[in-house]
């Protein structure tokens, strides 16, 4: 065999997993405004909760195994978080969201913008801008975010 060949040979199966592994290849679920419509609807519902201290609204929204990262770096469990929300130290008037991003896969979606936060906590006023990232997946019929994460970008 000739070296040429020798070596196209052996770099066949590099070139067919770098043909299977490029993304334009693998098919995807098809981009459906009624999902990025209702993703966005169930943010929303998610800030009206959160300024309603409304937890019970908030467990719905959230899987079993839901993983929160808060802007100072603690993580929450579901258990943890709707504590969190029912505190009545935390006395928004404003909790809304900017920038909104929805990418939708198969099953699942990250839905990504930027947020306002306004009011008191412990008495004390607040005026945060940050961004936050949501993991969402879509199973048994509804979608249920199973991680948040948040950055505070100014106070």
């Amino acid at each position: 065999m000739k070296p040429k060949l020798r070596t196209m040979v052996r770099a066949l199966p590099y070139l067919v997993w770098l043909l299977a592994m490029h993304p334009s290849l693998h098919a995807q679920a098809p981009v459906s405004d009624a999902n990025e419509s209702r993703l966005i609807a169930l943010e929303n519902a998610w800030n009206q909760a959160q300024m309603n201290h409304d937890a019970k609204v908030l467990e719905s929204l959230v899987s079993q195994n839901f993983v929160y990262t808060d802007t100072d770096g603690s993580v929450m469990n579901k258990l943890q978080f709707l504590e969190d929300a029912r505190d009545p130290a935390f006395a928004p008037t404003l909790v809304d969201n900017e920038k909104v991003k929805v990418d939708l896969y198969q099953n699942a979606a990250v839905v990504s913008g930027t947020y306002h936060t306004k009011g008191t906590y412990k008495a004390k006023p607040f005026d945060h801008h940050g961004r936050f990232t949501d993991m969402w997946i879509y199973h048994d019929g509804l979608w249920q975010c199973v991680a948040s994460h948040t950055t505070l970008i100014q106070k």
